[in-house]
C-alpha cells in the first residue's frame, strides 16, 4: 500500500466556465482514490465569469476541503504534489512536484511568458492534441545581451493529453417555446473567439425566407440580468436590418445545470449545434452535443476534432478516422486586433477563419438531408461514449500525480500501483 500522498489542487472549480470544470476534474478524480490521495483545494476566480449556485453533496465537499486546506497552511503544512488548473502565467512552485493544467492556446502558438513559465512545472496536462501543438511547436530566438549568441526557446517539460470524460447526465425537459420544428443551437461566450456575431449573420442570410430557428444560448461576461439586456440588445439591433425574415433567434442566458443543458442538446425540435468558432482548446459544449447525439457543424480546426472523428471501414475493410461532423472550410490568418490579449494572445499568432460560403452550404445540406447526418451523429455517440471515459481520463490523471513524478519514490511503482488504484472503477484500462 502506498503512503498517501497530499495533493493540493489550485484552480477556479467554484466558476461557471471551461476552467472551472477542467478543475472539477481533477478534484473527481482525486475523490475516487481518497484512499491513496489526502485532497486539499483552493479555490481561484476565472476572468468575470459567475460562480455555480449549486447546492449539492459535491458542493459541500469542495466547501469543506477549502476550510480543510486553509486550517492545514495556518499549521504551515506542506504538499507532496500541486496541481494548478490555469494559464501558465500563473503557474507557482507550491510543492515538490508542480502539474500544471491548461486548456492551452486556441491559436497556432503560445506567448513567450508561457514557455518561461513550463520550467516551474514538472508536468503539463492540456484536454487536446490541439493545445499539445501549439505547446511542442513554438519555438522563439533571443539573442544573449552579453555574448550576442542566438538561442532557441521552447518548452521541454513533457505534456500529457488528457481529454474530458462523458457525463452520464440526465436531462431535464426544456420549454423552449419553439415555433418551428427545425431549429439549430449554438452555445458560445459573446467575443472575438467565439464568433458568435457571424454565426447569426449566417443563419439569418441563409434562411431569412424559411420556417428554421436558431437558439443561441450566450452571454458576454456573467450570467446576470444586464448581460442578458445586452445580449438581447445585439441581437435585436442586427435583426432590424431583416423585418420581413421569416427565421427566428431565441436567446437562452442565464445560469443552467448541466440536465438543463443536456434538456437542450435533446430537445425534439434541436436538430443540430453549429459553430463558427475560430479556435478550441476543447470545445465543451460541442462534446457535450455529441454525446446527446446531436450533428454538428464547425471548422476541421483545433481542439473539438479529437471527438470528431471516429474510425470507419473503407470499402476494402480498413479502419480509419474519419469526420463524423459536417466540416467548414476555413483559412488560418493572424488574430483579429481586438482578440490580442498581450502575454497570452500572441499578435503573431493565428487561428482560424470560417469561411461563410462553406458554413451557408453546411446549414443547408443539414436542413435538406438531416437524416443521414443523424444517423451519422448516432455512430460518433456511441464511439464517444465508449473511449471518452471517465475511467481512462481517471487513469491518465493516477499516473501524472503518482507515476511518472515519483520514479524516485521507492514505494512507488508506477506499473503496479496504478494498476492497483484502477480495480475500484471496473478493472484497468
Amino acid at each position: 500500500m502506498v503512503e498517501k500522498k497530499r495533493v493540493l489542487v489550485r484552480g477556479p472549480a467554484l466558476t461557471s466556465s471551461g476552467y472551472g470544470e477542467h478543475a472539477r476534474l481533477i478534484l473527481r478524480a482525486l475523490r475516487a482514490q481518497e484512499e491513496h490521495f489526502e485532497v486539499f483545494f483552493e479555490n481561484t476566480t476565472w476572468g468575470q465569469t459567475g460562480f455555480l449556485i449549486d447546492d449539492n453533496e459535491e458542493r459541500a465537499w469542495m466547501d469543506y476541503l477549502q476550510a480543510k486546506t486553509q486550517n492545514f497552511k495556518s499549521m504551515r503544512g506542506g504538499f507532496d504534489v500541486a496541481i494548478q488548473v490555469t494559464i501558465p502565467p500563473e503557474w507557482q512552485p507550491l510543492a515538490p512536484i508542480n502539474i500544471g493544467v491548461t486548456a492551452g492556446i486556441e491559436t497556432t502558438k503560445i506567448a513567450p511568458q508561457w514557455v518561461e513559465k513550463c520550467k516551474v512545472v514538472n508536468k503539463i496536462i492540456v484536454p487536446s492534441e490541439h493545445a499539445r501543438y501549439a505547446f511542442d511547436n513554438t519555438v522563439y530566438k533571443i539573442s544573449n545581451p552579453q555574448t550576442n549568441v542566438e538561442v532557441e526557446l521552447s518548452n521541454t517539460t513533457p505534456i500529457e493529453v488528457i481529454h474530458y470524460p462523458v457525463k452520464n447526465t440526465i436531462p431535464t425537459e426544456i420549454d423552449l417555446n419553439l415555433d418551428y420544428d427545425f431549429n439549430f443551437c449554438t452555445v458560445a461566450q459573446w467575443g472575438p473567439r467565439k464568433n458568435l456575431g457571424n454565426t447569426i449573420k449566417w443563419f439569418v442570410e441563409e434562411f431569412k425566407d424559411e420556417e428554421v430557428g436558431l437558439v443561441v444560448k450566450a452571454s458576454t461576461r456573467k450570467n446576470n440580468i444586464a448581460d442578458r439586456i445586452h445580449c438581447q440588445q445585439r441581437i435585436e439591433g442586427f435583426l432590424k436590418s431583416y423585418p420581413e425574415r421569416k427565421c427566428k433567434i431565441y436567446l437562452v442566458h442565464g445560469n443552467m445545470s448541466e440536465s438543463e443543458m443536456c434538456g437542450i442538446y435533446t430537445h425534439p425540435k434541436v436538430k443540430a449545434i453549429l459553430s463558427a468558432t475560430h479556435g478550441e482548446g476543447f470545445g465543451l459544449p460541442l462534446f457535450e452535443a455529441v454525446y446527446n447525439e446531436l450533428p454538428v457543424i464547425a471548422p476541421n480546426w483545433s481542439g473539438h476534432v479529437d471527438f470528431l472523428y471516429a474510425p470507419k471501414k473503407d470499402k476494402k475493410g480498413k479502419e480509419k478516422n474519419k469526420p463524423h461532423f459536417m466540416k467548414v472550410d476555413y483559412n488560418i490568418a493572424p488574430i483579429q486586433q481586438e482578440a490580442v490579449w498581450e502575454g497570452v494572445l500572441q499578435r503573431d499568432s493565428q487561428w482560424c477563419f470560417p469561411k461563410e460560403s462553406s458554413f451557408r452550404h453546411a446549414m443547408r445540406e443539414m436542413y435538406k438531408n438531416y437524416g443521414p447526418r443523424k444517423a451519422e451523429a448516432k455512430k460518433l455517440a456511441k464511439y464517444v461514449r465508449n473511449t471518452f471515459t471517465e475511467k481512462s481520463s481517471y487513469h491518465k490523471i493516477f499516473k501524472c500525480v503518482g507515476g511518472v513524478n515519483f520514479v524516485n519514490d521507492a514505494k512507488w511503482n508506477e506499473e503496479e500501483e496504478v494498476e492497483d488504484l484502477l480495480q475500484p472503477l471496473g478493472g484497468t484500462s
